[in-house]
């Protein structure tokens, strides 16, 4: 007994893989049992016993099943709780049927001993999840529709080398079997054939977060004002369309968003640095209790062996700037071209100020002239999820950085703070029609200036994104991939222009990480990063009334980056 309570974890373990390539092959052998030709004395006394509807039926539905159980053992290997107890019951009825379709009770034998063996492993599959929501992979699909043709081809070539010229009675059962079998594989290819346009056309629901609710307001407000570890993104808490994790004292938290079977967090847990890993831990947890695909995007250097030790898989997905503001300068040769566009636009009459609170709400329709005049020109409207948008309240809970020319507001940004004042960013940054060319350089370095006087260590500019990554004969094919879109994919997005206008300040550049179970779920995930900020596909394909005149409209010199 102790040696069993040793082993038992290991075998539970095991279980999923092992379990799955069983009922697999239970499938495969009902599927091969219908398309074959049945036992000749076993069928004559089970025809003479049982109506020959019940044959008939039976021989066709335990086909079906065949097909259900090679689908199930794909739950199975997901360690789906739906799918092992469908799995039983489609065993057990399977293994009924099969006295029924020939007397096969070797088979019958076979499905029972399988589903005795999947009971005592019910701990083995603990994720919760509808059958309704098993997205098959193509290449399940595929290995069962192969099952489904190798079986129907064997069962043909049966038929097509026996020999029954000698027993007439042998004979006519013969055609009626093989007029049987055939029905049973065509059956199962049509079955499959249904749940692969299922599979096709169906949107996976968006499961629920058991046991967690949206915190309030407030609450998101205070783990941001007493965090120990806080980035300036970690303001996007306040955007209203996330889901959180909080740790069992309520001093730190993990927001993230849902789309499909992907759940992805945006950074690292904030709040206590003591808490962080087990956050992870349980965001995993829970993902992977609701089948799944988990990520967290945005991490970075220090997030690394964290990530390693929850067994992610890392892609570096581009580079933050951070300039330290104790030796930011317009001094010095290279900063040249920065220095005349900052004293340009002073000439011009610029003035520069910083409005929070109420003053920044008497201002709303001077901003929202601004912003719409900005969002005329830039196709798909407003974002979200890693991005903030002008939407009260969310857009006054930050001081406006604004720009001021014969005292119209002609350009502004909201800053991103963090209450240790470790580092501070922008989230929003728009400029009118009528701004000036080098507004925006104006505005940074004005930006830059009023953060080291309120004693902030860094500026971050955000990311920028597919920069660093390596075009290397053994760097990974993803890497590849982004350096080959950063060098040549202009039309696309200015990836090269966003770290060229980033540079111009001497930044400190720091790697940026998603991090997935796997490396092929990663292309996914970005994918449906892209979707979650931009608002789904209504939001891609979605044109400002000005998009044909975008392209001759000022080009913005620092996009607006997650």
């Amino acid at each position: 007994m102790v040696g069993l309570r040793v082993l038992r974890p290991g075998l539970l373990a095991g279980a999923p893989g092992a379990m799955a390539l069983l009922t697999a092959a239970a499938g495969v052998m009902l599927l091969a049992s219908g398309a074959t030709p049945s036992d000749p004395d076993r069928f004559m006394w089970l025809a003479s016993h049982a109506p020959i509807v019940l044959i008939e039926v039976a021989h066709f539905v335990s086909s079906l099943l065949g097909v259900v159980l090679i689908l199930l053992a794909f739950g199975l290997s997901r360690r789906l709780d739906a799918a092992w107890g469908a799995s039983i019951a489609c065993l057990l009825a399977a293994a009924v049927l099969a006295l029924f379709k020939g007397f096969d009770w070797e088979e019958s034998v076979i499905l029972v001993l399988l589903a005795a063996g999947l009971v005592p492993c019910r701990r083995a599959f603990p994720r919760r999840a509808r059958l309704t929501r098993l997205e098959v992979t193509p290449g399940w699909l595929l290995s069962a529709a192969a099952a489904v043709a190798g079986t129907g081809l064997a069962g043909w070539w049966s038929f097509q080398n026996l020999d029954y010229a000698n027993l007439s009675v042998f004979k006519v059962m013969s055609d009626q079997d093989a007029e049987r079998a055939i029905r049973a594989s065509v059956g199962a290819a049509l079955f499959l054939l249904v749940v692969g346009v299922w599979r096709l056309l169906a949107t996976p629901a968006t499961p629920p977060v058991v046991g967690e609710t949206d915190p309030e307001y407030a609450r998101v407000k205070t783990v941001l004002a007493q965090a120990d570890i806080l980035e300036p993104w970690a303001n996007l808490a306040l955007r209203g369309d996330k889901r959180f994790l909080f740790s069992d004292s309520g001093h730190s938290f993990l927001m993230f968003g849902v789309r499909g079977r992907s759940w992805i967090a945006l950074g690292p847990p904030v709040g206590k640095r003591e808490e962080r890993l087990e956050l992870m831990w349980r965001f995993r947890e829970l993902a992977d209790a609701h089948a799944a695909r988990p990520c967290i995007y945005g991490a970075g250097p220090e997030d690394l062996p964290d990530l390693v030790e929850l067994g992610f898989t890392l892609q570096k997905v581009g580079e933050t700037a951070a300039v330290p503001l104790d030796s930011f300068s317009l001094d010095g040769r290279r900063k040249g071209n920065l220095r005349r566009s900052w004293r340009k636009t002073c000439e011009e009459g610029a003035c520069f100020e910083v409005v929070e609170g109420q003053a920044a709400r008497a201002l709303a329709p001077e901003l929202r002239r601004v912003s719409d005049e900005w969002l005329s020109h830039h196709a798909g409207g407003e974002k979200t999820f890693s991005m903030g948008g002008f939407e009260a309240p969310y857009v006054f809970e930050f001081p406006f950085a604004v720009v001021r020319i014969a005292g119209r507001i002609r350009a502004f940004a909201t800053l991103w703070t963090t209450a240790q004042r470790t580092a501070f960013s922008i989230d929003l940054m728009r400029y009118s029609d009528d701004a000036p060319k080098d507004v925006m350089d104006y505005l940074f370095v004005e930006l830059l200036h009023w953060g080291r006087e309120q004693g902030y260590v860094a500026f971050e500019f955000g990311m920028a994104p597919l920069a660093g990554l390596e075009d290397r004969p053994l760097a990974p094919v993803l890497s590849r991939v982004g350096n080959l879109l950063f060098e040549r994919g202009e039309e696309i997005y200015n990836f090269r222009g966003v770290r060229r206008f980033k540079d111009k300040y001497d930044p400190v550049w720091l790697p940026r990480y998603v991090a997935a179970p796997s490396k092929w779920s990663i292309p996914i995930l970005l994918a449906d990063i892209g979707l979650l900020t931009s608002g789904g596909m209504q939001g891609l394909g979605l044109k400002s009334r000005s998009s044909k005149t975008a392209k001759l409209a000022k080009p913005s010199p620092a996009p607006q980056t997650a």
